[in-house]
């Protein structure tokens, strides 16, 4: 009985693994009623056959028990063709399958055996021809599964074979030859078949997981190609998909949607003071927080860096999207407390609402142009796009189609304004500043034109055509002047822009009296970058001024750590020097912190002489302003500096 188990075991055992018994199991489903059908069908056919000559009991009971059995299993079978089996189901049906065949063939060749007594000779050639075409048929049908189909083989032909060589007819003898030789064969066939059909199952197995892994990766690539891998939400691609997809539904239903930009103010500051790892988690608590206060059918998605963008669906007015703009502002002021400490952050949001015939594009550029509004005039606060932005816009749009294909080496124009030292009684240097003369825009506004530029990236440009004019204009200027030039953050930002100002110098034929001034906001970008592009240009024999200096992101940090040689104080504190108290503490704090850093303070904005006597008090020296000249041409400079060395002459002489 072990041995039979162990025999069994062995030859049940599936050889890819689980699916092989699910595979078995599908085969049999659809073969083993055929073969039952097959049985039945032989069984009633010797029967008949049988029924005269033979005992009630092997034509009548024991038949009709055995094809009972079978019509049984039969019924089992079918219903349960179409059933969905886990392996483990599959594997104890065929093991149950085995037994139930093992019992079978037992049944039916002692049936087949008990006959054999009764009939003629023709009767027992039916009889033998009975049992060998049942076995054939019954090893084919059970053929995918090996241990069935070789058990019935062995059940069978060992009793019968045995059987019909006894008798000594050589009918029989040639039967039984014959039956040895046809399931020998089937047995090596079905070894072969058994193998190929293992491997079958196992290449389909493989086949259907490489699928499984192929649509894995094409879901987690859709994943990657449409979600923020930072924050979980749609990125720009999905945005750009779903905008259109949204704004197409609006128009044809007569609707709109509006599109919200959400713009983080000054974000690359909590990265330099918290870390990119604190930046990011800020990053991820924002979405959180735009998450949770956005409707079910607003659409939230991350642009690139510190931007986010809404679309909603069919929004009310005006005064209701100010309202929910301030709204966003008020959730993402709240302080975020992250584990390096607290950080807190306003946002710029611009909202624009689709209009009849509105592509994405268009409706996207208002968007973002009511956005960067917001960002210059409303920071950390909202604006929705109206009327009086359309007409901006329209001019906006004009200006960067000429910022790109009009000739700026012939357009942009240089003008200096004094810069005056009081105790010397002369001017000792000049700022240039551009000038912008277009044949379609007339005279533009370096307020308008110069933050365009840094927008569209022609500042590096501007700056190149600026830097020749003042280099030329040395030439012509008394050689004790020194003029000063503007950097924008992108040429302090760029290590490209940085060679071409330093090439552009180095190709001037006379000794450099350019000066480079640069504000904080550009300092902040990127330090380390920053400190670079300084020490290249101060190998020039250039000097670096600090503009703007007590707006911004005002640090005593930057004067320390930059190579500076002079500070510009920002027009807001010379405009109320004579009202404000605080002001005027703070100018004296300023003179005396520049003459302890041994470094010049230029007080820009000076307009009256009430001002010219406030700072003087207060140990001012170097000024700036329309008190001591309006930015002009270089002609009008030299007429200029002409008037001032009279009129200095002509005090001596009255002195003398």
């Amino acid at each position: 009985m072990f041995v039979f188990r162990h025999f069994l075991k062995n030859l049940s055992e599936p050889a890819t693994g689980p699916d092989l018994s699910v595979a078995q199991w599908r085969a049999l489903s659809r073969q083993v009623p055929l073969m039952y059908a097959m049985l039945v069908c032989n069984t009633l056919t010797v029967s008949w056959t049988h029924y005269d000559i033979a005992p009630p009991l092997y034509t009548i009971y024991v038949p009709g028990f055995l094809i009972l059995f079978c019509v049984v299993r039969t019924i089992v079978w079918w219903l349960n063709r179409h059933k969905q089996v886990c392996p483990g189901s599959a594997r104890r049906s065929v093991q149950i399958m085995i037994g139930m065949s093992v019992i079978l063939a037992t049944g039916f060749v002692a049936w087949g055996l008990s006959l054999f007594q009764y009939g003629s000779i023709e009767q027992q050639f039916q009889l033998a021809s009975f049992l060998a075409i049942t076995v054939i048929g019954c090893v084919l049908c059970l053929m995918h599964v090996r241990a069935a189909a070789i058990l019935v083989a062995v059940i069978v032909m060992m009793p019968y074979v045995t059987f019909l060589a006894s008798t000594g007819h050589i009918g029989f003898n040639a039967i039984a030859i014959n039956l040895v030789a046809v399931l020998a064969t089937l047995a090596f066939v079905l070894v072969g078949n058994h193998r190929d059909f293992s491997s079958l199952v196992a290449s389909r197995n493989a086949m259907a997981q490489r699928q499984l892994e192929t649509q894995r990766l094409l879901e987690e690539n859709h994943r990657l190609a449409n979600l923020d891998a930072l924050t979980g939400i749609p990125n720009r691609r999905h945005f750009d998909r779903q905008l259109r997809a949204s704004l197409k539904s609006a128009l044809e239903a007569g609707t709109s949607i509006a599109i919200v930009r959400v713009d983080i103010d000054s974000f690359k500051t909590v990265n330099q003071i918290f870390g990119q790892l604190t930046g990011d988690q800020v990053l991820v608590e924002i979405s959180r927080r735009l998450t949770a206060m956005k409707a079910d059918t607003t659409f939230l998605a991350r642009l690139d860096g510190d931007k986010f963008v809404l679309i909603m669906q069919d929004p009310a007015g005006n005064e209701e999207l100010q309202r929910q703009g301030e709204a966003i502002n008020g959730a993402l002021s709240e302080t975020l407390h992250m584990s390096l400490g607290a950080v807190r952050i306003t946002a710029s949001v611009g909202i624009a609402v689709s209009q009849e015939g509105d592509t994405p594009e268009k409706l996207f550029d208002r968007a973002d142009y009511v956005t960067w509004v917001a960002k210059r005039e409303a920071r950390g606060g909202c604006i929705v796009f109206s009327k009086h932005h359309a007409r901006e816009l329209l001019q906006v749009r004009r200006m960067e189609e000429q910022l790109h294909t009009a000739d700026l080496e012939k357009e942009i124009q240089v003008v200096v304004q004094p810069q005056y030292d009081i105790v010397l009684g002369r001017t000792i240097g000049v700022e240039v500043l551009a000038r912008w003369h277009n044949a379609v825009l007339g005279d533009v506004s370096p307020a308008e034109f110069i933050p365009m530029a840094e927008r569209i990236g022609k500042i590096s440009h501007i700056t190149q055509i600026v830097l020749k004019q003042a280099l030329q204009l040395s030439e012509v200027l008394p050689g004790s002047l020194r003029l000063s030039v503007n950097l924008s953050a992108n040429d302090i930002g760029s290590t490209t822009a940085i060679d071409q100002i330093v090439a552009l110098v180095r190709a001037h034929s006379s000794p450099t009296r350019v000066d480079f001034e640069i504000t904080e906001t550009a300092v902040m970008r990127d330090m380390g970058q920053a400190s670079q592009s300084l020490l290249a240009l101060l190998r020039l024999g250039s000097r670096i001024a600090l503009d703007d200096f007590g707006t911004g992101h005002s640090s005593l940090t930057h004067v320390q750590r930059l190579p500076l040689h002079q500070i510009k104080i920002d027009r807001s504190f010379v405009m109320d020097i004579n009202s404000d108290p605080a002001s005027r503490a703070i100018v004296k704090t300023m003179v005396e912190l520049c003459r302890n850093l041994g470094m010049n303070c230029v007080f820009e904005g000076v307009e009256t002489e009430t001002q010219l006597e406030a700072l003087a008090s207060l140990g001012a020296r170097v000024m700036q302003g329309y008190f001591f000249g309006r930015p002009m041409s270089a002609a009008a400079f030299l007429d200029h500096l002409a008037r001032e060395n009279a009129a200095r002459l002509f005090e001596n002489r009255v002195s003398a």
